[in-house]
């Protein structure tokens, strides 16, 4: 498979982060897949890449020409797209990707989780959809989308879309189809922000 990888470029977060992001490149190419990045050569993007390529596997990059400076494009990439802009970049990484998983990130990286999701919710495609999350960032927006699906803003099948993991055996299962999503209960919730 292909497998998009969303993550961070910030290189002011905790190293526990980037370590986690070369498990989950070490671990794609250990199986057998092509890595889908953002292009980056920086923080969990450059050690998600680096990882998989030293574990033999593929990479192929997609960064716009405005970030080529900012993020430090990875050269190294087995294939490294350039792209007009950020919309472009996003299409061209759904286009290549079989299965998304999402690393803890910030705001662009929610911002990619979002249209991705909006668009499995929207029946726009059904390729897996995977957040691996094993220190609890995204606990608040678990809680939030399960508010929001309280107050009727979101259907139930918002959850049957993504699936929330914790180590990166699990996130595999899910994008392999080894394994079922699971909407977080309101207790899960409760005992994962206390």
């Amino acid at each position: 498979m292909n497998i998009c990888v969303y993550c961070a470029s910030s290189q002011t977060i905790h190293a526990k982060y980037i370590e986690l992001a070369a498990r989950v490149g070490t671990e794609l190419a250990r199986r057998g897949h092509t890595l889908v990045s953002g292009g980056g050569s920086v923080s969990c993007m450059g050690a998600v890449t680096a990882a998989a390529r030293a574990a033999g596997g593929r990479t192929i990059g997609v960064i716009p020409q405005v970030l080529m400076d900012m993020e430090v494009a990875d050269e190294e990439s087995d294939e490294l797209i350039v792209t007009d802009g950020m919309r472009e970049r996003k299409g061209v990484m759904d286009a290549r990707s079989d299965a998304f998983l999402v690393l803890p990130g910030g705001i662009g990286t929610l911002e990619e989780l979002f249209e991705i999701w909006s668009a499995r919710v929207l029946g726009i495609h059904d390729r897996p959809l995977v957040l691996l999350d094993p220190f609890g960032l995204y606990d608040p927006l678990k809680a939030l989308v399960e508010r929001m699906y309280d107050e009727g803003f979101t259907r139930p099948d918002v959850f049957d879309a993504i699936s929330w993991t914790t180590t990166v055996e699990e996130a595999f299962a899910h994008l392999e189809g080894r394994a079922q999503p699971v909407r977080p209960s309101v207790a899960e919730l409760g005992e994962a922000s206390g």
